[in-house]
């Protein structure tokens, strides 16, 4: 067993319980995240603080009116034609 996990096991048992349901959202959070590349990507991108332009918010309203008729592709789908597909 590594000294991490024995260390996240103490912390764990020094919790008080007001605050195990935080810890344990937070901890499947990061188990969750950790898993799947995508979400590990999007978790590590650096933070876009550029501002929308015109043309971002034409391409977003055009976004949300392809939602809103439909025009989408599932998850499933996606990760297949992105090869992640597991």
């Amino acid at each position: 067993m590594s000294v991490m996990k024995d260390r996240l096991r103490e912390l764990v048992e020094m919790l008080p319980e007001a605050e195990e349901q935080t810890a344990l959202r937070f901890l499947e959070y990061l188990a969750e995240r950790g898993g799947d590349p995508v979400l590990r990507a999007l978790a590590m991108a650096p933070y876009d603080d550029e501002p929308l332009t015109d043309e971002d918010r034409e391409a977003i309203r055009e976004g949300r009116e392809d939602a809103a008729a439909g025009r989408v592709m599932s998850t499933d789908d996606l990760r297949r034609t992105l090869g992640l597909d597991r």
